[in-house]
């Protein structure tokens, strides 16, 4: 057996190294503003860089850090930046980067009750808290048949509900023999592309998925959705599965829930809704009227760590019945056995999404939530709303722009008079520059600048800025 030290930090190397890298974390908020939003480097440039083979000997933390600075920040899209305003905001805070850190430091691993409590019931707590805070239906609430539980991402949400629909659409074979092959799922044409890949997954294939078409402001058109799934079982198909969106990707819109649920609920069918970003809103009584028709869904997602400062990654997911989840997902190998899971008093979340380990999450979402109190995140979800009315007014006063559809929240599409390249060019010169980030979707063939007001310290004059710049280019 070796005798060789193995060079773990002490305390005190462990507390001076941490002392240097929190103090560079919020010189690096104090200093991001000012930093280009977009990397200008070229591919391969942060590899040539890094050496060939990793040190055979450790390294000084010292040494790390000004690598760090020296190679690894110049690569960076500064999405923490106030003049990033492109996709959907990945917002993080003080509060929630502490929470991460302590989740990190604690390194608990909470496949099962039993491996942490407190990291299960913290969870659960937190998620029933949201629940309450976001108006949301009483039955997503751990206490009954339902539950939340955080994911990773809404992506991952989805799948597990698609496979939780699966399930029950099958009288629960499906885990065991495959997917029926009649089982048809459908979602919008404006739906995120992480449906495809959750149909993929679990073995529906894209084929047997329907994009529903859209109407004026690009929500999902219920009497097509009607239509097809009549369609669909009159050719001897079994529809079982439909994702709605609170907030479509490319454009935030909001599909007609209350028709889509009352549909399903007549036709038997799992009712999957994705908040993504646009859920947060909700935190407002003002924008509870996102949710109406959410006491139809089977499911329900959103993202804190897009637009409520709880830095990637965090999706609450609830589910109203957790039976279809749980029997979708549960494989009990005997080295997980305990008497704790055996007694069914209590939630063991390893059997509410994909992977067997799961980190201690809800921990920087608690942070968060105690940091700023539900009157801090609401003056935050409101100011981005107002920033953005106000910069959706100066497009439609300016006879250079205009809107491609109205503002939705804290989103303007938008675009320059003139053709799809002048737009294209346009973006390029923006993003080239630096000083803003934005990105762009394409609405009825037309290829539309997206502004969407959401990080940390976005303030009105980053807005103005923005617009200025985009006026002189």
């Amino acid at each position: 057996m070796s005798d060789q030290r193995v060079p773990h930090m002490s305390a005190e190397e462990f507390r001076r190294a941490g002392h240097a890298l929190v103090d560079w974390l919020a010189d690096y908020q104090a200093r991001v503003a000012e930093l280009p939003v977009k990397p200008r480097v070229a591919p391969g440039d942060i590899r040539a860089q890094l050496p060939p083979a990793a040190p055979a000997q450790g390294e000084s933390f010292d040494l790390i850090l000004a690598d760090l600075e020296r190679i690894v920040l110049p690569g960076l899209m500064h999405w923490q930046s106030p003049n990033f305003f492109g996709y959907f905001p990945a917002n993080a805070s003080p509060p929630a980067i502490l929470g991460e850190l302590v989740s990190a430091g604690l390194g608990q691993q909470g496949m099962l009750w039993l491996t942490s409590p407190a990291c299960t019931e913290l969870e659960s707590h937190v998620l029933d808290w949201l629940v309450d805070l976001l108006a949301l239906p009483q039955r997503f609430k751990s206490g009954g048949p339902g539950g939340g539980v955080i994911q990773d991402t809404a992506s991952s949400a989805t799948l597990c509900a698609l496979l939780a629909a699966r399930e029950r659409a099958s009288a629960y074979t499906a885990r065991e023999q495959g997917t029926p092959s009649t089982l048809v799922a459908y979602c919008s044409q404006e739906t995120h592309s992480s449906m495809d890949k959750a149909a993929s997954i679990a073995g529906l294939g894209r084929a047997r998925l329907r994009k529903i078409g859209t109407d004026a402001r690009l929500a999902m058109d219920a009497a097509a959705l009607a239509a097809a799934i009549a369609d669909d079982r009159a050719a001897g198909l079994t529809p079982f599965f439909v994702c709605a969106s609170v907030g479509t990707t490319s454009s935030l819109a909001v599909d007609p829930l209350p028709a889509i649920a009352d549909l399903c609920q007549r036709e038997g069918l799992w009712l999957h809704v994705d908040g993504a970003m646009a859920g947060s809103a909700a935190l407002c009584p003002e924008y509870r009227y996102l949710h109406a028709g959410l006491e139809g869904a089977d499911s329900y997602c959103f993202n804190p760590h897009k637009w409520l400062l709880t830095n990637f990654d965090c999706d609450c997911f609830f589910v109203a019945d957790r039976e279809p989840l749980i029997r979708a997902l549960t494989v009990l190998p005997e080295y997980l056995r305990n008497e704790a899971s055996a007694s069914g008093a209590i939630i063991d979340y390893r059997d509410w999404q994909i992977p067997l380990g799961r980190r201690f999450r809800a921990l920087k979402l608690w942070f968060v939530l105690r940091s700023y109190g539900v009157e801090g995140l609401q003056a935050f979800i409101r100011r981005h709303v107002a920033l953005a009315a106000e910069f959706e007014q100066w497009v439609k006063d300016d006879a250079t722009f205009e809107l491609v559809v109205p503002r939705s929240l804290n989103l303007v599409c938008f675009r320059k008079r003139g053709t799809n390249a002048d737009n294209e060019a346009l973006l390029k010169r923006l993003n080239d520059s630096g000083r803003v980030f934005l990105s762009h979707t394409v609405i009825r063939g037309q290829y539309t600048l997206r502004f969407c007001v959401g990080q940390t310290y976005t303030e009105r004059a980053h807005v103005e800025a923005a617009w200025a710049l985009i006026r002189s280019l």
